[in-house]
């Protein structure tokens, strides 16, 4: 992109910028995981109320409604949702803020239209999306499922733009906004909606889709107002510089350069999270997918903790790699990925050791589904013990490389789901997803590695590993070695392994780079 002969680039952070980032991250990141978990458990919530207020095929209607609901919003966001991380971060380190009107437009201009777009065509395609979703259901059940696609296509654009106005402000390094409207007031509005709606008398489907769509509304204008109050703040630190044509077409170019690659990959993430289990129903039945999903349904929960720090590290990541400043860079790579593994590893090995117990709180059928828990909780340890490496790869701006990653994954699952599914059932499913999460990590590692001279592993990664592993990785199979099977030896073993992560975690506080979150104390 070309730049004006005034332009003046800032010099690399020192070890103090480096460390207040990593306070920075600290605060962004538990702030998001603990977003996550409310948000998380707000979704269980309105599940619950919708599955026992009307059944199963109603409340299936419903499901099915807001799942092409979010799949067609995610479409219409054409990936801008990195890029506006990305740019305004990389555009403020860089001293390019005279820019940053010109970035905004250039990203929200096509998602407003394409929003519009898929809104009108979730609407005029209703009913054959309901009769391919619903084709056998009866009547009645096919009416209300059009109704309630219709009612929500009319919240695409809302829910577009209040995703997408809140990456804007994480790239102004702003992580509050997302967690208050998007983790925190919208679940919340929709749950109090849902659940007046539950113990209302007039209860329909259609009541639940609207009770579910309209917190998008205030979600939106206020995540307007966030990005407006941080751009004005930003700029009038600025000094006022006219932008030229050829700048704003140039930035234009750059934005979309980088942008479109994130589109289709964006896509394609979906396809990889969705196919497996569409594989699953068309080859082995729908009692394998049931199993298959409920098996799976742990990985959900260490998403959690992934979503709350890479949401915080990116904008600083970006602002580290545009200045070209690698030992900040990786410091904050590795530092992230030390919590990150600190906080899934514990998940992960404990529903290895104890899948039989996990899967039967789901009911005694589910039991058989072990082998599965197995087999994608170790692929999970492998991509969190990578760490965010995809989000290291996209604020470094090779987002062709992560869509080529990506595209690679999803066609190993779909190759290897095709070849076991028939002979292993869903089991297969597990085997091919497992390979596609190992690959989508491992590939990008190695690029960040040889391209970027950048890796997770520090005292941070191994003292996480060290911590976690022995704790709830050897623990509890010393301690069901001596006690035995049973209930008490269980809880025995629990006991000791938090025992010995809480330990652990504060004689190895120091790699770990926990010190940090003595910034959650003083204000920002």
């Amino acid at each position: 992109m070309t730049a004006p002969p005034t332009l003046v680039i800032e010099s690399p952070p020192g070890a103090a910028a480096t460390k207040k980032a990593i306070g920075g991250v600290a605060r962004g990141g538990v702030a998001g995981i603990l977003g996550a978990g409310v948000a998380g458990l707000a979704g269980l919530a309105v599940t619950w109320l919708v599955a026992h207020r009307l059944g199963p095929e109603h409340a299936g209607a419903f499901f099915a409604a807001t799942a092409a609901f979010v799949l067609t919003s995610t479409l219409a966001k054409l990936g801008t949702q990195t890029g506006l991380v990305y740019w305004p971060a990389r555009l403020r380190a860089r001293g390019h803020g005279f820019l940053l009107g010109a970035c905004l437009r250039t990203a929200f201009a096509p998602v407003v239209c394409a929003a519009a777009a898929v809104g009108v065509a979730l609407y005029v395609a209703a009913p054959e999306l309901a009769h391919a979703t619903a084709g056998e259901a009866p009547p009645a059940v096919h009416a209300e499922l059009v109704t309630q696609l219709r009612l929500l296509a009319a919240f695409v654009p809302l829910a577009v733009l209040s995703d997408t106005l809140l990456a804007a402000t994480r790239g102004y390094r702003l992580i509050r906004p997302t967690v208050l409207l998007d983790k925190l007031v919208r679940p919340g509005l929709q749950t109090v909606g849902v659940a007046a709606v539950a113990v209302s008398g007039t209860a329909t489907p259609s009541l639940f889709a609207l009770a579910w769509a309209l917190p998008y509304v205030p979600t939106a204008l206020l995540a307007a107002y966030a990005l407006h109050r941080a751009h004005t703040r930003t700029m009038a630190d600025i000094t006022p510089t006219r932008v030229k044509r050829s700048h704003r077409a140039s930035m234009r170019r750059a934005f979309w350069r980088f942008t479109g690659p994130r589109s289709v990959a964006s896509v394609a993430q979906l396809a990889l999270q969705r196919v497996d289990v569409l594989l699953v129903a068309a080859l082995a039945g729908l009692g394998a997918a049931g199993l298959y999903a409920v098996a799976g349904r742990f990985v959900v929960l260490g998403q959690f903790a992934n979503q709350g720090i890479s949401q915080a590290v990116q904008p600083r990541l970006a602002e580290a790699l545009a200045v070209k400043d690698r030992p900040a860079a990786n410091t904050l790579y590795q530092t992230a990925t030390g919590w990150l593994m600190l906080l899934t590893w514990p998940l992960y090995l404990l529903v290895m050791t104890y899948a039989p117990a996990y899967l039967g709180i789901f009911g005694t059928a589910f039991r058989e589904g072990a082998p599965i828990v197995v087999v994608l909780a170790a692929a999970m340890l492998v991509a969190t013990g990578c760490g965010m490496v995809d989000i290291v790869l996209s604020m470094a701006g090779r987002t062709s490389w992560n869509l080529g990653n990506v595209l690679v994954a999803l066609g190993l699952t779909i190759a290897l789901d095709l070849a076991l599914i028939p002979r292993l059932g869903a089991l297969g499913a597990a085997i091919g997803l497992a390979a596609a999460v190992v690959a989508n990590n491992v590939l990008p590692l190695a690029q960040v590695g040889l391209g970027l001279r950048l890796h997770p592993f520090g005292a941070g990664w191994l003292s996480a590993a060290a911590v976690t592993v022995l704790s709830f990785g050897v623990a509890p199979q010393v301690v069901g070695a001596v006690l035995g099977g049973g209930a008490g030896a269980t809880v025995t073993a629990l006991t000791v392994a938090a025992a010995m992560y809480l330990a652990g975690v504060r004689l190895l506080r120091r790699p770990l780079a926990l010190d940090a979150l003595k910034s959650l104390r003083r204000k920002r």
